[in-house]
């Protein structure tokens, strides 16, 4: 499966040397420039090879967006429209435009929920890596972790 991702997903990964988290549930990932670009601005992140960078073609629509999000947020929505694929986002204005744009979204705690679910970490791992992640100063809401968590309990 393909998906299509925004740079703060990929940055808190990357930060984290947790690239499997994505790896472990998409076969490609495509970015757009305006991502790649961000991403790569990080002196301290590498991407690995199978994270593609994917050209779009400017048009009325990237216009639009460009008035309401910031370059990364329209490029990543208009490519996932583009290829038809889901979208990795966690800025919640972006997040509502791609759902009304018709896109299925995620955010880094719907990667997590889908590594536990599949068995590839544990619950315990995922709180190990979530108070790491906001240890280092990326805002997570604990009661977004909390309803993840419950949504996870039999």
């Amino acid at each position: 499966m393909i998906v299509v991702s925004d740079s703060t997903t990929l940055i808190i990964l990357a930060n984290a040397q947790r690239f499997d988290l994505l790896s472990n549930l998409f076969s490609e990932v495509y970015v757009p420039p305006a991502v790649w670009d961000e991403v790569h601005a990080k002196a301290d992140v590498i991407l690995p090879d199978w994270i593609q960078s994917q050209c779009i073609e400017p048009n009325q629509t990237l216009d639009t967006l460009l008035m309401l999000l910031d370059r990364g947020e329209s490029e990543a929505i208009l490519l996932a429209k583009a290829l038809n694929s889901p979208l990795i986002i966690d800025e919640k204005k972006g997040r509502k435009i791609a759902m009304q744009m018709g896109l299925a979204i995620m955010g880094l705690l719907g990667i997590i929920y889908l590594n536990i679910k599949r068995s590839h970490i544990t619950k315990d791992d995922a709180v190990l890596f979530l108070n790491q992640v906001r240890a280092k100063g990326y805002r997570i809401s604990q009661s977004l972790i909390d309803a993840m968590f419950l949504q996870l309990t039999p």
